[in-house]
């Protein structure tokens, strides 16, 4: 197929995708079970077979999933594992575990072979953090007590990835036990090689380069360097033989731990999702609809069995660690579907021959009635877990620690030149509240100076303001000296967070009335500020010329 064609095939699957999620979209479905369903209907076997070019859309998409896996990384600061809580880290780090292990006891109770029931145990153990956390922020239930446990547990799920991407490997290859030690020894040298590299590229080499005022001043290099890291550890680590999950997720996760993770995930994640639809997409041809509708009962069957059996796990586990009844059950219906990284690791299983063609169809499909029902299951878990609590007469536990590890924002400084400098000067007593963003390391740098908070980031991108958890902020100042920039960033703020009271800077006094029309509530003018001090300015020296006359 020449290029042009293969150009023209993308195009058809990418138009079909956006057909299919706003239809989903519309029906108050996650648009991702309608990039699956664009797959199934236009390529793969049983479809109608317009897309015909599976094998170069699915090498597109393995890399939508490194840059997915990057970007994954890139939220895991230690300070935010950290900030999770030890009792929910270990209740997730449970969840992973035991899932595995009874989904494959059950399998092997079913008569399949052991490395089989291990890689479908690892396959179902894992849910959907992209279909979880977009039907979780539409409706608003990001803060609540179920959805900070989904977050804890799709962040330990999603670190669980890399050694089960491992894993499905060594099932394939087989052998003695202590062939199976020598390759683990000899994975977990290279592993170590690989994290040491990509340690010091990320912290001497990656983080001086975005600091230099040249990336300062052009975005686009700021782009191209994240892509060239998270694609260049991929390649790393599937050159070393690992997997490439493994390169792409440690990269991201040493840059996280950076003041730039922020806006790296922003300028990337326009092209991430260009790829995790083509990734949603490929699997949706892999699926064969044919074969769904002729052993509908089975995979009806099989997806009740995985939907019902999690979310018992998950209530048990969370009423074992402390938590009501109706929380962890409705955190459970959160949890219970099979996610997007079974897909990839159901593919090398099928590749090395652990699964058969009809047993990955089976769970595949399966796996996607899962996540179509996941919106309505979202949305009935809290009436779920009111009416549990009220029946049993408990109240919800206390709210877990803010997930980053920082005291919840309340003030939000955007910019720091030396208007946002004054704008800290009286807040020195709630520093650990206050958070400054600024697109300059300078600005940054004299923040943390202060004792400040502050991350380098665009405050214009609303992925940037999406990312920094402004659920508690109570004033917003925005202190950009550019008219357009500093209106752009009040229509977003009084959008995300319409309870803050907003304080604009205006260079001149003839934009103050745009600005409060564009819904500040005050705004502070530099003309009026000047005029005040040279007012108070000339009073002062023609006082003190007086007083020298007499």
């Amino acid at each position: 197929m020449d290029s042009w064609n293969m150009l023209l095939q993308i195009i058809l699957l990418l138009l079909a995708c956006l057909l299919a999620g706003s239809l989903m979209s519309a029906l108050k479905q996650s648009p991702l079970v309608g990039y699956l369903l664009a797959g199934m209907v236009m390529g793969g076997p049983g479809s109608f077979a317009i897309v015909k070019a599976e094998q170069q859309i699915e090498s597109i998409a393995e890399l939508g999933v490194a840059l997915l896996l990057f970007s994954l990384g890139l939220e895991f600061s230690w300070k935010r594992v950290i900030g999770l809580g030890k009792s929910t880290l270990l209740c997730g780090a449970a969840q992973v575990v035991t899932t595995l292990i009874l989904g494959a006891l059950a399998c092997r109770l079913w008569g399949l072979p052991l490395t089989t029931s291990v890689a479908i145990g690892a396959m179902i153990c894992l849910s959907s953090t992209a279909a979880v956390l977009r039907v979780l922020v539409d409706r608003g239930e990001m803060d609540s007590h179920s959805g900070r446990n989904s977050l804890a547990v799709l962040l330990v799920q999603d670190m669980a990835v890399v050694p089960l991407a491992i894993l499905i490997p060594l099932l394939a290859e087989g052998g003695e036990p202590a062939a199976i030690v020598s390759r683990v020894f000899s994975i977990l040298l290279a592993a170590f090689v690989i994290i040491g590299s990509l340690y010091f590229l990320m912290n001497y080499v990656a983080v001086r380069a975005l600091q230099s005022a040249s990336f300062a001043r052009n975005r686009e290099l700021t782009v191209l360097l994240s892509i060239i890291i998270g694609l260049g550890a991929t390649w790393a680590a599937h050159a070393a033989k690992l997997s490439p999950a493994l390169g792409a997720f440690v990269a991201g996760m040493f840059l996280g731990n950076s003041k730039f993770a922020v806006q790296v995930r922003a300028d990337i994640s326009s092209l991430r999702i260009v790829l995790l639809t083509l990734f949603f997409g490929a699997v949706g041809m892999i699926a064969d609809p044919v074969w769904m509708f002729k052993n509908l009962p089975t995979v009806l069957s099989l997806a009740a069995v995985i939907l019902v059996g999690k979310a018992i796990i998950i209530w048990g586990l969370f009423r074992l660690f402390g938590q009501s009844s109706g929380v962890s059950l409705s955190t459970g219906l959160c949890l219970c579907q099979v996610g997007e990284f079974a897909f990839v690791l159901g593919s090398e299983a099928r590749t090395g021959g652990i699964l058969s063609a009809t047993q990955y169809s089976a769970i595949v499909s399966a796996s996607i009635v899962t996540l179509i029902v996941t919106p309505w299951l979202i949305s009935l878990a809290p009436k779920i877990s009111a009416w549990l609590n009220r029946r049993r007469g408990s109240t919800a536990t206390q709210e877990p620690e803010h997930s980053d590890g920082h005291s919840p924002c309340e003030v939000l400084i955007i910019g720091f030149g030396p208007a946002g400098r004054g704008a800290v000067r009286g807040l020195q007593d709630i520093r650990d509240r206050v958070l400054v963003v600024d697109l300059s390391s300078t600005g940054i740098a004299a923040a943390e100076a202060l004792g400040f908070r502050a991350v380098i980031g665009d405050a214009g991108n609303a992925e940037v303001l999406e990312h920094l958890h402004l659920e508690h902020v109570r004033v917003v100042v925005i202190t950009l000296p550019s008219r357009g920039d500093a209106l752009a960033v009040l229509n977003l703020i009084r959008t995300l967070t319409p309870q803050a009271t907003k304080i604009v800077r205006s260079r001149y006094q003839l934009y103050m009335s745009e600005f409060l029309e564009a819904g500040a509530d005050i705004v502070l003018g530099d003309e009026e500020e000047i005029s005040n001090a040279m007012a108070r300015t000339v009073h002062e020296h023609h006082q003190k010329s007086l007083a020298e006359q007499t």
